[in-house]
């Protein structure tokens, strides 16, 4: 990915833990590296083809003039949040915000936060089989799409399916959708359990009947296993269900673990049939 770098922009702010920090204000420092693809912006000399870096160091500036912190690692995450989701062209922002006159009363000649913040790309797996199925799972995108920092961009279409785990219940609606998040996995399954919540999911029966059920299949190509998430989803290369509708999404897309696609997987389930 391409680089753009703003190299120590002075920006005067009230950021800081002591009131006079807050109230007097002082100058802080910011460097940052904006990965975005320059190649278009390159071949045309067009501006609208790139990220605008005088209109980024403005949107720093009056954001960093406009908000109060006590942290400069609350100045950065929130300017990271911000510059991301203000900027499309912008994949991800490498933030380093230097305090050169940190209130220590010790010689200092700097003290700096630095971090990097990115888009995602996640597939989560919805299913409904209570109530207005179709109506849970809609409700459910729409406040997805609502969430800053989260941006649906594709669903499959909702197909009808008969239970899984043999428990007796209803059948299902089931699909996928393609999101862009800047949330880390474990933050994007606590906004997910919140929307199963809101739409009056009990965790009764595993496997059971549920109103809503989002699971994440893939964050990125990570690999992820502890006792509150394990990702790619555990068991979604045995489910038809998921398998289908990821495959309108992406076929293509290969399993971090079992080294297969999303095609190669469908066609070795319904072999086993």
């Amino acid at each position: 990915m391409d680089k753009i770098n703003i190299k120590k922009l002075e920006v005067f702010g009230n950021h800081g833990v002591l009131t006079e920090e807050t109230v007097l204000g002082q100058k802080f420092l910011v460097n940052a590296v904006l990965y975005t693809d320059t190649r278009q912006a390159g071949i045309t000399d067009d501006l609208e083809q790139s990220i605008n870096y005088a209109l980024v160091c403005q949107f720093i500036t009056k954001f960093m003039q406009e908000h109060t912190f006590k942290l400069i690692e609350a100045v950065a995450e929130k300017l990271a949040e911000a510059m991301l989701c203000e900027f499309n062209r912008l994949e991800s922002v490498e933030l380093e915000i230097e305090k050169p006159w940190a209130p220590i009363r010790l010689p200092l000649q700097n003290v700096s936060v630095q971090i990097e913040r990115s888009w995602h790309k996640a597939y989560i797996a919805f299913g409904s089989n209570m109530g207005d199925k179709e109506q849970y799972i809609k409700q459910g995108i729409e406040v997805l799409k609502s969430t800053r920092g989260c941006e649906v961009t594709k669903v499959s279409d909702f197909i009808h399916t008969e239970p899984y785990g043999g428990i007796e219940q209803d059948t299902f609606v089931n699909g996928c959708l393609e999101l862009r998040t800047l949330y880390p996995p474990k933050e994007l399954l606590n906004i997910l359990n919140e929307i199963e919540k809101n739409a009056k999911r009990e965790r009764i029966i595993h496997w059971g009947p549920r109103t809503l059920d989002l699971d994440i299949i893939f964050y990125d190509h990570l690999v992820l296993a502890d006792e509150e998430l394990i990702v790619p989803h555990i068991d979604m290369q045995n489910r038809e269900f998921v398998l289908e509708p990821m495959r309108q999404l992406n076929p293509y897309f290969r399993h971090p673990v079992c080294n297969l696609t999303i095609e190669e997987l469908l066609n070795k389930l319904k072999k086993k049939k």
